[in-house]
Formats: structure tokens, C-alpha cells, sequence
């Protein structure tokens, strides 16, 4: 993978932070446009972080494993991030989320940009953020939301044969969605779906 072409992407083809947000571009219901519903549903908004660690040999994504507990979607794979809360910016509530929950410094990431919107079936509207951050930090992540901490490599999450899409019964009905599984973690749903978006933001 060219990083410098990725970077380069990365700086010209993003959404610029703290430009007006616009609608949800992306969607759990892009790949079943049956489900979507109504246009004028209400929903919260929420950020995450796309945090790009820039190692020496290969440069990844971070990402975290949701604690069994949690009373929304326990044990998957997902970015830092949260509910966007009074008078925070989308990035201010990514970086805030980011550093309670992995326990790094919010210091230590440089946000670039964002892509579009995307909407979930549970009704959040998540704005997701890239930012950069260079090896050596230190992780210290709330055991409280997150049972474990991993990277995936870009050259994987960004190469579209990596794009699986997959079937499962949800509430009596077959839905479809994105998966990517990587040395025994299995991203998918709204994550892999933002994570497509992305690929496609930067190389469609």
C-alpha cells in the first residue's frame, strides 16, 4: 500500500472539520433499501474516531472490542465513539469518547476530516472522524465499555475484495450487510459499512 498516496487522499478528499454536517449519505440500509424507514425519523447524533496508527512497516486502524455487558450491541467490533453531547462539534465528541475509552490522551491524535453521515437501524446519525496518531502511546482502555483493543491493517480494510457481504435473519427477516474478517476479529455491520464508505470516498 502507497501511504503517501493514502495520505494524500486522505487531505483532499475528506469532508473538512467543522464544515456543516449533511444529511445521512450512508446507511445499515444500503444494502436492503426495503428496510429503510421513514425520511423523518428523529435521530441522535453520535461520532467515532478512525483512529490511523502510522507504523513504520504498515499502517492500521484501530479499533475496540465492546464489553459482554454493554446494553447496546455487547461484544462487537466497533470505532471509538459516542453520543454527541450539548455544545460539542462531532470531533470534539470523537476525540472525548476516544480518550475514555481507550485511555489515550486526545492530545496525541490529529483529526483530518470526516466522510458522510451514517445512519443506523438503532437511530443514531454518526458522523465519522479520521485522525492520525503515531506509535509509542500507551493504551489504558475502560474495562467498563471495552473488553479489548485491536489494529487491522489498511492495506486489508481498503482493498474491496476484503468486502464480504453476508446474510442473516434479523427479526424474522433476512438482512444484508458488510463484513471484514481479519486474524480472528470480525468486523461488520455499521462499522464495516462506514468503513466501505470510506474505501469508496477515497478510491471511487
Amino acid at each position: 500500500m502507497d501511504f503517501e498516496d493514502f495520505l494524500g487522499r486522505l487531505e483532499t478528499r475528506l469532508d473538512p472539520l467543522g464544515a456543516p454536517a449533511g444529511p445521512a449519505g450512508r446507511s445499515d440500509f444500503d444494502l436492503d433499501p426495503g428496510f429503510a424507514p421513514a425520511d423523518d425519523r428523529v435521530l441522535k447524533a453520535a461520532a467515532v474516531l478512525a483512529a490511523i496508527v502510522r507504523r513504520p512497516a504498515r499502517w492500521t486502524m484501530l479499533f475496540t472490542e465492546r464489553a459482554e455487558d454493554l446494553p447496546s450491541h455487547p461484544g462487537q467490533v466497533s470505532f471509538p465513539g459516542g453520543r454527541v453531547q450539548p455544545g460539542e462539534t462531532a470531533v470534539e465528541a470523537a476525540l472525548r469518547e476516544a480518550e475514555e475509552e481507550l485511555g489515550v490522551s486526545r492530545a496525541l491524535f490529529t483529526p483530518l476530516g470526516a466522510w458522510e453521515p451514517y445512519e443506523t437501524g438503532t437511530g443514531y446519525r454518526i458522523t465519522p472522524i479520521v485522525a492520525l496518531i503515531e506509535p509509542g502511546f500507551a493504551l489504558a482502555p475502560d474495562p467498563r465499555e471495552v473488553a479489548g483493543v485491536f489494529e487491522t491493517p489498511l492495506s486489508f480494510l481498503m482493498n474491496p475484495a476484503n468486502h464480504e457481504v453476508r446474510k442473516a435473519i434479523w427479526q424474522g427477516r433476512e438482512r444484508t450487510y458488510y463484513a471484514m474478517p481479519h486474524d480472528g476479529k470480525f468486523i461488520w455491520g455499521a462499522t464495516a459499512g462506514m468503513i466501505r464508505a470510506l474505501y469508496e470516498r477515497l478510491y471511487t
